[in-house]
């Protein structure tokens, strides 16, 4: 195990905001809420996926909603502490550890708060390898974990505990719509697994990968080098985009931010122009002219990942604004999501792009997202 630092909330926050690929809430806020935490005496402590035991009772902590709510509606700060109580009375059994449903944005903090506030360790892992918008794109519930018991809150208190559910596409269905009615943002709890579930099913280390990827871009503005060869050297995949923002269409529906961005090249991508749609996270990127979309050059369930040119910054999806000057990543996803079964789930079909095939990005072997 290892004890989680101030300095090591930095590191995680920048690399979670990557690996986020727009999505998964804003890991500044969620930085400066966990940094608060561990001023006021708490710690927290990240187990190795080998060292939890089969039988132990094990539930994810993170966030529902729309990242563009997110920034300006905020938590009270014992969300975490009321959502694991609640599961807990609801069962009968205390749970014994706390996973990260994905490590991406806010969410890969949302767990780390959880586990400081209850005294309970964090499993160094996760079900995605990244951050993706609705519910059944786990590698949990791809591979027939169930979804239920599990209970959500919000801000004000108001708690829910969704006793059965028949699957996580219901579970999405009747828990996006609770979302809506809570503001939408809302913390979940869920579900109740066993170890021996959480070891088979989980992309393991991706707590320890976000905090490499932090410290590659810390480390790259020390020694001012290239942020982007710094994460590209920890994550494997390419440079597939640099230029500026020219156009953001951006809308929150249904607890969702959807829309699309144009990017404008600059240095040796100029001349080009690269379109992403995404759905709180970015889904498929295409390269063309100003109007039009000629050539897809990365999709899901591959990590399509923008920094701030100048600082190294992850960008999120409610940061997007006219004249951000970028680059964009594309970088290769868990295996466990490269399987026929998972991308009927998380492909570029499953989003509304059936037009879109899918060729995986080449992974090294030892680097980026097991």
């Amino acid at each position: 195990m290892w004890n989680v630092t101030q300095d090591d909330i930095e590191a995680m926050a920048i690399g979670a905001g990557i690996l986020g690929t727009g999505g998964g809430g804003s890991p500044y806020i969620g930085r400066l809420r966990m940094q608060e935490i561990l001023k006021q005496g708490y710690t927290v402590q990240i187990m190795p996926l080998e060292e939890l035991a089969d039988d132990a009772r094990v539930c994810e902590v993170g966030w529902m909603g729309a990242p563009t709510v997110g920034v300006e509606k905020l938590p009270n700060g014992d969300e975490s502490v009321h959502v694991v109580a609640a599961l807990e009375e609801y069962i009968g059994h205390k749970i014994d550890a706390i996973a990260c449903s994905e490590v991406g944005g806010a969410n890969s903090i949302a767990p780390l708060e959880a586990g400081a506030l209850t005294n309970k360790p964090v499993v160094d892992g996760d079900a995605m390898g990244r951050a993706f918008p609705e519910m059944q794109m786990s590698t949990l519930f791809i591979n027939g974990v169930g979804c239920t018991p599990a209970a959500m809150v919000d801000e004000k208190g108001n708690t829910v505990i969704f006793g059965h559910l028949t699957d996580s596409r219901t579970f999405e269905k009747f828990g996006r719509d609770l979302c809506v009615q809570m503001g939408c943002v809302s913390l979940l709890a869920l579900p109740v697994m066993s170890g021996a579930d959480v070891k088979a099913h989980s992309v393991p280390r991706t707590l320890t990968l976000v905090k490499k990827v932090g410290d590659a871009v810390l480390h790259a503005r020390t020694v001012k080098s290239p942020f982007v060869d710094a994460v590209l050297d920890v994550t494997g995949g390419k440079e597939i985009f640099a230029g500026k923002l020219i156009d953001v269409q951006r809308r929150t529906i249904a607890g969702f931010a959807r829309g699309e961005l144009v990017a404008e090249g600059l240095g040796s991508y100029r001349g080009d122009f690269l379109h992403i749609a995404f759905q709180n996270e970015n889904l498929v990127a295409w390269r063309g002219n100003r109007d039009s979309r000629d050539e897809v050059v990365a999709c899901v369930p591959d990590l399509i990942c923008m920094l701030e040119s100048d600082t190294g910054e992850p960008i999120t999806t409610e940061q997007l604004r006219y004249g951000l000057r970028i680059n964009i990543l594309a970088i290769p996803c868990t295996d466990k999501f490269r399987t026929e079964k998972a991308l009927k789930v998380v492909g570029p079909a499953a989003f509304g792009y059936p037009e879109v095939t899918y060729n995986p990005l080449p992974k090294r072997p030892g680097q980026g997202i097991e």
